[in-house]
């Protein structure tokens, strides 16, 4: 199947491109020691795990059912961190994982000897209280009221046996500068118990695969962990792994007129790409302008019944007509993993893009996928 041949709306993920970030991260491995692994909560495409699995260390997730994942798909290493743990969840979270990460001392006194018994590696989530982004708060884990993390005012050391290391996690979609930032004050904060650890983890949001990233600064962060403490070092990113990596493919359905040209699509920005609201932000259109960039501009919108529910506002050389293809950018991460079916808006179908520029469907949905997930 050619990629003009796909159903619409369709997710499209190109294996070539996931290869050619998954190299740029197996090099960190190779040249510094650390070790990978890939965030389930930003991309979970377990047709693509065999592929990862070939150049990551393994997989980390947020509650049980990625933590079975990772275990089931990828079978490598398995980390898990969630702000609290469920007590009816956690005796086989403990049989499936190898790292397990509390977020206060109440959790990790909870559960610390069921862990240990089992031979697992207890990890403790620090908060260095040191934000480094602006306007995403929402994405902030040092934002102040966040529930992320032990802050060292409530830091509590006669607790620490059994602790085998140390998880921070500060960053959304940076470069290592801002890395480079986050770990000084770590060091400040709680620099006098790393020697007593044998790991660090300093958690996801590392654009590693950008193209402007700084991999030798993220580098010299690694390597300094390593040769002032002794430290395993491992990074979680998940945006990293399918960044640039995948799309969205949609038809125009229809026209409408209020101030501004509008173009109803098959999908949907609160069901499809809820990040567009949430960040919010403007996705990358393949052949498209700014607003009034080129000589005809359309606020795209989806079918649902939400006000909001609008792509955002994009030019074009020539007028779209009912029934054009439209193909959306950097539609892999944190699109597949938030979809849902508000309005019974039907799931856009998943396809695999090969390195021949063949394309095959690997997943469809529909109406029993809606009608089964309520009762």
């Amino acid at each position: 199947m050619k990629f003009e041949e796909l159903p619409t709306p369709c997710y499209v993920v190109d294996e070539a491109l996931i290869e050619r970030n998954l190299k740029i991260l197996n090099g960190v491995m190779q040249r510094t020691g650390a070790k990978i692994v890939l965030a389930q909560k930003a991309f979970s495409m377990t047709t693509m795990y065999p592929l990862i699995g070939k150049y990551l260390s393994g997989t980390t997730a947020s509650g049980l059912y990625e933590a079975r994942l990772g275990y089931e798909e990828m079978g490598k290493e398995n980390h898990v961190f969630a702000p609290a743990y469920r007590e009816d969840e956690m005796d086989e979270i403990i049989s499936i994982c190898d790292h397990i990460i509390f977020n206060s001392f109440s959790q990790l006194e909870k559960y610390k000897s069921k862990a240990l018994q089992a031979g697992r590696k207890i990890g403790l989530r620090i908060n260095p209280e040191i934000s480094t982004q602006e306007g995403h708060e929402i994405y902030d884990p040092c934002s102040p009221g966040s529930r992320f993390g032990v802050r060292l005012e409530d830091f509590r050391p006669e607790l620490l046996d059994g602790v085998s290391g140390l998880h921070f996690h500060t960053l959304c979609q940076q470069n290592s500068d801002d890395l480079k930032t986050t770990l000084d004050a770590v060091e400040e904060k709680f620099g006098q118990w790393l020697p007593q650890m044998e790991w660090i983890n300093f958690g996801g949001g590392h654009h590693i695969t950008r193209e402007d990233y700084d991999l030798a600064t993220l580098e010299a962060c690694i390597k300094r962990m390593q040769d002032n403490y002794g430290l395993e070092v491992y990074l979680e990113p998940g945006e990293a792994i399918a960044l640039n990596a995948g799309y969205l493919v949609t038809s125009v359905l229809d026209f409408h007129t209020n101030k501004i040209d509008i173009a109803i699509l098959d999908t949907s920005a609160t069901c499809h790409m809820p990040d567009v609201l949430e960040m919010p932000y403007r996705p990358p259109l393949v052949g498209s302008g700014e607003a009034n960039e080129k000589p005809f501009t359309y606020r795209l919108g989806g079918q649902t019944c939400l006000t909001g529910d609008v792509i955002g506002d994009y030019s074009f050389d020539q007028p779209l007509e009912i029934g054009d293809r439209l193909v959306f950018g950097d539609m892999a991460i944190y699109t597949m993993v938030k979809t849902n079916t508000f309005n019974g808006m039907p799931l856009p179908a998943i396809a695999v893009q090969d390195k021949n520029g063949d394309c095959k469907v690997v997943r469809e949905f529909g109406y029993e996928d809606f009608k089964n997930r309520l009762a």
